[in-house]
């Protein structure tokens, strides 16, 4: 099919993108409160009786957030805060009828549990609504903290040193938050912070907080702490040695090798607003293992950052809202596709063209948010793999905030991690957001252009495009974006799916709210994506009708879609092992359909089936989640995903299953273990870590890896590689 797909759908865009005012939301955006300054700290152990709270500042004013915004919330909550020199301390008493049925079902720190209680603080240092921090703990004193990637996506991997306790009682329960000003990027100058708060009530499902705009909560949609002053980072140094030693075992080749290696990372606050990095040896062994991901497609996988290294202040370097979190976390749109054509993914780094891990010689970092300016570069050496020579590896990313709450940057990439040729990128993006529409409605848009230079190639080596986004939580939401990515444009420390494309994506859905007893939220809608050719030839359509989707007062979901898809192999697709679909256009429809219960109940189910056509032959699929909360201590979690197909040119049964059973004797002591198997590479993987973390910042880490084939593919594993290392590093704060 020939033509720009972009003028063919630009018209079914403007009939569904919803009229929008000017409207200032003077009840939300005009909420403040003045902060004290207290001389001696609360302790923070969960226990409301220090000094301090006789002068914190009472957070008043709090309304249901879900699921009927701005209704009385059904418990009462007291929220406090004050500060000292060094640190922001806030505390909460949570009122509760039925104590007994507060949500408190996870102990390992860091974990993340969306059933259970919780009190989460978000401040906007900076009082720029664009940029920020969340802060979040349990009643069992769980800590789990975010940096906004953007101003509606946050970025939950990040590792920021804070502390938070609480405590339950026969009236509920308490919480008592740490937020060390060192840990923060800021401007000393600036008296005037963002701020917002939230409780959540997890059997209940719902959010009770201080501001919100159309049932969300963000450095746009915050509330204003004034009266910051008079403080402190200290020297804004953080010094973080540390040392591992291990042993690993090749048993095809029956080789050992034992190592001890150590490391340093380093952090300096030139100024509040402004940190340097340096990292020496850089060790990621404490990094837990990449789930698997089946792959049916002829193109590539996404996975996500997980190194703390790389996450320090990783909300910089994002460029252009070319990211899944742009649209619906809901939405069927491919998240691969949505993150294609980012010009810098810091997973490149690090990682051979095999996968295999390289080591990282030494990196800098440079970053912050001096002025109007948001500021990042990254400079690394990685060690070689079948490279004549190391690896310099360079990104730099400039950013100016603009009209309310918009920015104009570009970014520069230099080197690749992969090849000895030379490769470099420019890029240019206007990021446009607007929290202040009518009715509480927002609008979030972009648009962008990279230029890649990699030696050898000369021509169609652009990439251009745009999104625009409704995020709205109730009643219409929309997304339609734009890129065309030419043939060879090679972001050589970024991320591509597929090149020599133009791609459409269109989002549109009705949420609706009701009244019902049985049902909190109805939603139906159709997520639309078109990838063709530069030459307008089809290569591939993905239609999803979202005929219903139910959520329950109880938190219990259930749905059904209506897949439409069209593939256009222009080559032949082996898509299982002597499986090869051959050249053709293909279009196959499949129905699917699918429940599960609530985040906070013991027992956790999930479940969706699908069955349709597949090519020119037929597919049946299915999704499993089980969860098992006996206690706060144990937790068992299985998860299968197979696909049962049948081809004219052969048949084949896809199996991806994994197994998790964590252990926490304690919020600070706990055993992780993972098991996956997939029968496409007949291996077994099983990754052990024992780790205990008595404060933020401090670390002992025992992790054990083991990986098994079925080499005769009878079932009979045999073990071809195995490691243990031990871990230890101490955060220094100065």
């Amino acid at each position: 099919m020939k033509g720009c797909i972009l003028q063919r759908f630009l018209l079914l865009a403007t009939l569904v993108w919803p009229a929008a005012g000017v409207t200032q939301i003077v009840d939300s955006h005009g909420k403040v409160i003045d902060v004290f300054q207290v001389d001696e700290a609360p302790i923070i152990d969960g226990i409301l009786d220090d000094d301090a709270w006789a002068f914190g500042t009472v957070v008043a004013d709090l309304h249901e957030i879900e699921p009927n915004e701005f209704d009385p919330p059904s418990e009462k909550s007291i929220i406090s805060v004050v500060y000292t020199r060094d640190a922001l301390y806030l505390s909460g008493r949570f009122f509760d009828r039925e104590p007994e049925k507060v949500s408190a079902m996870t102990l390992r720190q860091g974990d993340y549990s969306p059933g259970d209680d919780s009190f989460t603080v978000i401040i906007d240092p900076f009082n720029n609504g664009r940029s920020g921090y969340a802060f979040d703990v349990t009643p069992n004193g769980v800590r789990n903290q975010a940096v906004y990637a953007n101003v509606t996506n946050e970025n939950w991997q990040w590792r920021g040193i804070w502390d938070a306790a609480a405590r339950r009682d026969d009236k509920g329960w308490t919480a008592e938050v740490e937020i060390p000003f060192k840990t923060l990027s800021f401007n000393p100058n600036n008296q005037t912070w963002g701020l917002n708060v939230s409780r959540y009530i997890g059997r209940k499902g719902e959010q009770i907080g201080w501001v919100s705009i159309n049932r969300k909560q963000n450095p746009a949609a915050s509330g204003k702490l004034t009266g910051i002053k008079n403080i402190e980072q200290g020297m804004g140094l953080d010094v973080v040695p540390g040392i591992r030693t291990g042993q690993a075992k090749d048993y095809q080749l029956d080789e050992s090798t034992t190592s001890t290696e150590p490391s340093l990372d380093v952090y300096y606050k030139i100024t509040p607003a402004l940190t340097a990095a340096l990292t020496i040896n850089t060790d990621f062994s404490g990094t837990g293992v990449d789930a698997r991901q089946v792959n049916l497609t002829r193109f590539g996988l996404f996975f996500p950052e997980q190194r703390s290294f790389f996450l320090q202040d990783t909300d910089i370097f994002e460029f252009g809202r070319i990211t899944a979190g742009d649209f619906s976390s809901s939405s069927t749109i491919s998240k691969v596709e949505l993150e294609s054509g980012r010009p810098f993914f810091s997973r490149r780094i690090g990682l051979g063209a095999g996968g295999e891990t390289l080591d990282i010689n030494i990196g800098g970092k440079l970053t912050g948010r001096p002025g109007r300016w948001d500021v990042g570069i990254l400079a690394v050496q990685q060690g070689d793999a079948d490279l004549d020579t190391a690896s310099d590896l360079f990104v730099a990313r400039l950013a100016a905030n603009v009209l309310e709450e918009s920015s104009l940057g570009m970014i520069l990439t230099h080197g690749d991690p992969i090849s000895n040729l030379d490769n470099s990128l420019a890029g240019v993006d206007f990021r446009y957001l607007n929290t202040r529409l009518a009715n509480s409605r927002s609008l979030e848009g972009a648009v962008w252009y990279q230029q890649s230079d990699t030696e050898g190639v000369d021509r169609d080596q652009a990439a251009y495009g745009f999104s625009l986004r409704a995020p709205n939580s109730s009643g219409f939401q929309g997304a339609i974006g734009f890129k065309e990515l030419q043939e060879n444009f090679n972001p050589a420390l970024g991320f591509v799916n597929r090149s020599g494309v133009r791609d459409l994506t269109l989002e549109a859905g009705y949420t609706l709210y009701t009244a019902l007893p049985a049902f909190r939220t109805i939603f139906s809608g159709v997520d639309f994506e078109r990838i063709e050719t530069i030459a307008g030839e089809l290569q591939s359509q993905y239609v999803t009708v979202r005929a219903i989707e139910i959520e329950r007062d109880s938190g219990d979901f259930g749905g059904f879609h209506y897949y439409m898809t069209e593939e256009n192999l222009l080559e032949p697709f082996e898509i299982s092992a002597g499986v090869i679909i051959p050249v053709g256009e293909y279009s196959f429809n499949s129905l699917c359909g699918g429940f599960g219960t609530a985040n906070y109940r013991k027992l956790k189910i999930e479940n969706f089936y699908c069955k349709g056509d597949f090519y020119d032959g037929t597919q049946r699929s299915a999704h499993g989640v089980v969860s098992w909360r006996p206690n706060k201590h144990f937790q068992l979690t299985a998860i299968i995903d197979v696909f049962d197909t049948e081809l004219p040119y052969g048949a084949f049964f896809t199996r991806l299953m994994s197994l998790r059973a964590d252990f926490a004797f304690t919020n600070a002591f706990y055993w992780e273990n993972f098991v996956q198997y997939d029968n496409d590479s007949d291996s077994l993987g099983f990754n052990s870590i024992l780790r205990f973390q008595p404060r933020a910042g401090r670390e002992v880490v025992l992790i054990i890896n083991h990986e098994y084939v079925d080499l005769a593919q009878n079932r009979s594993f045999t073990k071809v590689y195995g490691d243990i290392n031990f871990k230890v590093s101490y955060t220094f704060r100065f």
